[in-house]
């Protein structure tokens, strides 16, 4: 994996997600479809490992092929550094959109496809080139 440039200027080349984290993204998933559901990845950088620490809910709508948050309501005390949604059809593959929005709104994405399973989970980058992580 290459190196990306994080917040603050700081440098990764590993991607960290909990397992509680993965098992939230699935629940909320199944639980939103056949909706699409929209959250923020909140992290931090620190030797060189980007950590997912959680999911930040933000005002917005959803539908059955899109989801659009209210990034303005975002208070200013978060870490976000990226994000996840949801695609309820068994494609985790970017739509032009979604490359607009991680072209904008951080360094590291996830789209869970249906049937909404660990191996369903795809990371992409700023410029919606997949990128590996690990579950911890």
């Amino acid at each position: 994996m290459g190196i990306f440039l994080g917040n603050q200027k700081k440098r990764f080349h590993e991607i960290i997600i909990p397992r509680e984290v993965v098992e939230e993204i699935i629940q909320i998933a199944r639980q939103s479809h056949p909706l699409e559901f929209m959250a923020m990845l909140e992290g931090k950088i620190s030797d060189g490992i980007l950590r997912i620490e959680g999911l930040v809910f933000l005002p917005g709508e959803t539908s059955n092929h899109s989801a659009v948050m209210n990034l303005f309501m975002m208070p200013m005390t978060t870490g976000t550094v990226g994000s996840v949604h949801s695609h309820p059809i068994p494609s985790a593959t970017p739509s032009s959109e979604d490359l607009y929005f991680f072209s904008k709104n951080g360094l590291f994405h996830l789209i869970i496809a249906s049937p909404y399973i660990e191996e369903s989970i795809v990371g992409y980058d700023t410029f919606g080139d997949v990128i590996n992580y690990k579950i911890d």
